[in-house]
């Protein structure tokens, strides 16, 4: 039984009551403690693969980096892109023109800024922006947060230095990898600059949309002033674009704009930049943007200007400054009277386009404009566009002619003419028979322009007009003295102004200096010209004779009370083209229009809607300036028959064009000019030839005429002697003692 021996019975303990019981065991543990520990396991676990995974997130955050950083420039050989160089235009009295350059305005320095400035970026795009080191892991997540649950609109998490970062290293592309790259290059700049010099470079480089870069650049671009005069709420509309420059440009979305802009001031007044009084006032004084900046016809001076520089200085690789010769206000007066009137007339006689220019007595180009509408088209028709001057080419034939002997008396026959099969007209088909050249050029004859040209020879006329300023190829054919040959609005008026000046060539300019923005002088023009082109006595002769077409003739249009002034219209074949060229003694001004396709008009003549212009940009441009006469003299009147030994020869040339072998018209005195035969009528809206009930010959001043004030002498008016003479021009003999300066030795220097 050696089993049962070894079994062990059941103890019994006695208790107070002396019942008997097993061996007490421990109680069971409650169900609730079991919980605990499963939750407690859970909660384990949570951490332990939360702490996993953010080990392996970095790891392979870190691998990103170091990937994608690799892929940058090393860091030793990172450096911040030079700013590219503004070029900024001013007028001849120092007011900004315009901005040219890829930024569009000038670098400004943070501390010429008004502390509102930089604090209301702040306050819109990093308010931690002084706190963090380059990226905001709380500006991050606030922006996550909001984005989500969609309360504040859809926000970005890029600090100040990585929207820095963007602009001066990377694309504009949305990508992981530009993500990780910006973040790496905004530690770098945090390393390597101060907190003032990141915010600084940020308001000089960032886009404000419209082509301008930098808050300078914006500022005048929106509002017309630099960044130093701006007010709290143009600071809060220019921080607003930050978010769409596009779409939030104040000048095309002036309510989006003044919605975002509240946001900047509300945005500000939290963060304590402002008071609330300030935030109250702010917001009832919101500010209003230009609209017409970018479209205005200063931009055609500007884009001109430009063209000159690069041949002026070369190559710009630092800010400048260029002082030009354009004055705003007659650039403002030249395109609103050319605006005006284009919106006033232009559909009635189908005209589309038009230019104006106008230079000084020096050759300096005082306004410039190229079109209607900058915005709608940027080609520059005053300096590019090629078109026929029609009879705004003859007094270069008149003056050829007196050069070679003739008179403003000289008389010609206007008739009927054939050279070669062309048969030149005047508009009106009609025929005033013989009248002086002065009457002739007054009129705008065709036939007698035509005769004189074959008289001097086209080469001669083309020779003359190419001395005193034409640039373009002319045709020396018979037609050239009707303006056949193309030129452009400057080179024309520029071929004017001699007759304006007393006889000096002139080279259109518009740049005066160039410095940088340190002051530092790069160039400077000195005064030039091409020299004396006409002799004195030629030059008082084309004044007569084109005062008279302001007088009695086609331009007798044209108003510009109290001054002495002369020109000469012109309208080319088919009324495709309408010109005047007027001048005074202080600003020659020549008008073009017409259409781009090269299509007639409807009847647009030089005599209207060009003379109207004129008068109204000249009333303007010389208002307070005082009254200077034109250069004149006295000539004498002479008896002009030529000799048999000349006219023979004479006779012979025009023989060769025209083929007729009857002898030329012979000139008579001009004080004893034959009566011509009463002309045909001419109708009232002829483009160049008013109505004349009769052509009156030239005859000596009546007995009970007023008298005339006696003309000032000739070498009065005539620069120094120390001009050179251009080609072989007869310098009339100086009368000596001439007491008195005149305007010209004024402008051009001596005494």
């Amino acid at each position: 039984m050696a089993r049962s021996d070894k079994r062990r019975e059941p103890r019994f303990d006695d208790d107070e009551d002396g019942e008997l019981r097993a061996e007490r065991r421990p109680p069971p543990r409650p169900r609730a403690r079991k919980k605990s520990r499963r939750s407690r396991s859970l909660f384990g676990a949570l951490i332990y693969w939360s702490f996993t995974l953010a080990l392996w997130g970095a790891i392979a955050g870190g691998g990103l980096a170091v990937y994608y950083g690799a892929r940058l420039p090393p860091i030793d050989q990172l450096a911040v892109p030079k700013r590219p160089p503004n070029i900024a235009i001013l007028d001849a009295n120092g007011e900004l023109l315009a901005n040219r350059g890829d930024t569009g305005g000038a670098a400004v320095r943070l501390a010429d800024l008004p502390p509102y400035v930089p604090k209301a970026f702040i306050a819109i795009e990093d308010r931690r922006f002084y706190s963090h080191w380059g990226v905001d892991p709380i500006g991050i997540g606030r922006a996550i947060v909001r984005n989500v649950t969609g309360r504040g609109g859809m926000q970005g998490g890029s600090t100040l230095t990585q929207q820095l970062a963007k602009n001066l290293f990377l694309t504009q592309e949305r990508t992981i990898s530009r993500k990780i790259q910006e973040a790496i290059l905004a530690l770098w700049l945090e390393h390597k600059y101060s907190k003032d010099q990141i915010l600084e470079l940020y308001l000089n480089r960032v886009y404000f949309g419209s082509g301008a870069y930098g808050v300078e650049a914006a500022a005048e671009r929106y509002f017309g002033h630099g960044a130093k005069t701006i007010t709290l709420s143009e600071a809060a509309v220019l921080a607003g674009l930050m978010k769409a420059p596009s779409k939030l440009a104040p000048d095309r979305n002036p309510e989006g704009a003044a919605e975002r802009a509240a946001q900047v001031i509300a945005a500000m007044a939290q963060e304590g930049h402002i008071s609330e009084s300030t935030a109250t006032t702010a917001l009832s004084h919101s500010a209003r943007a230009r609209s017409d900046i970018g479209a205005g016809s200063i931009n055609y001076a500007a884009d001109y200007v430009m063209d000159m520089l690069d041949d002026t200085i070369g190559a710009i690789d630092q800010d400048i400054v260029v002082t030009t010769t354009i004055d705003a206000r007659m650039e403002m007066a030249a395109e609103g009277a050319l605006k005006q009137e284009l919106d006033e007339k232009g559909a009635k006689f189908g005209v589309a386009q038009g230019a104006i220019v106008a230079l000084d007595p020096t050759g300096a180009i005082r306004a410039l404009v190229g079109g209607r509408d900058y915005s709608a088209s940027q080609f520059n028709r005053a300096v590019s566009a090629k078109r026929q001057p029609g009879s705004a080419f003859k007094p270069f034939v008149y003056l050829t002619g007196l050069e070679q002997g003739l008179t403003p008396e000289s008389v010609r026959e206007d008739g009927p003419l054939d050279v070669k099969g062309w048969r030149p007209e005047n508009y009106s088909r009609q025929y005033l028979g013989p009248v002086t050249l002065t009457k002739a050029l007054s009129l705008s004859l065709n036939t007698v322009a035509v005769r004189v040209g074959l008289e001097v020879g086209p080469k001669a006329v083309a020779k003359t007009a190419h001395r005193l300023g034409v640039q373009s190829d002319l045709q020396a054919n018979a037609s050239i003295a009707l303006g056949t040959s193309e030129v452009t609005p400057l080179e024309l008026v520029a071929a004017y102004t001699p007759f304006a000046n007393g006889g000096i060539g002139v080279q259109p300019h518009v740049i005066l200096k160039v410095k940088t923005a340190a002051g530092k002088t790069l160039y400077q023009r000195k005064n030039a010209s091409l020299g004396r082109v006409i002799a004195p006595q030629y030059v008082a002769m084309m004044n007569d004779m084109m005062r008279e077409t302001l007088l009695t003739g086609t331009a007798r249009k044209a108003e510009l009370p109290g001054w002495n002034a002369a020109g000469k219209t012109g309208t080319s074949q088919d009324f495709r083209d309408a010109w005047f060229v007027g001048y005074t003694g202080r600003l020659v001004a020549g008008v073009w229009l017409g259409n781009d396709d090269n299509s007639p008009t409807k009847k647009a003549s030089g005599g209207n809607l060009p003379v109207e212009i004129w008068s109204r940009f000249m009333s303007v441009a010389l208002k307070g300036q005082p009254v200077a006469g034109l250069p004149s003299g006295a000539w004498r009147s002479e008896n002009i028959a030529l000799p048999e030994s000349i006219a023979k020869p004479m006779d012979d040339l025009i023989g060769l064009f025209t083929g007729e072998s009857r002898p030329a018209p012979r000139p008579q005195s001009a004080r004893t000019a034959p009566t011509p035969r009463p002309p045909a009528p001419i109708p009232a809206d002829s483009p160049e030839q008013p109505p004349v009930a009769q052509a009156q010959p030239a005859s000596p001043a009546p007995r009970d005429a007023p008298p005339r004030s006696p003309p000032r002498a000739i070498d009065d008016l005539l620069p120094p002697e120390d001009i050179p003479t251009v080609g072989s021009i007869e310098r009339p003999r100086q009368r000596r003692g001439a007491p008195d300066r005149s305007i010209f030795e004024d402008l051009f220097g001596g005494g």
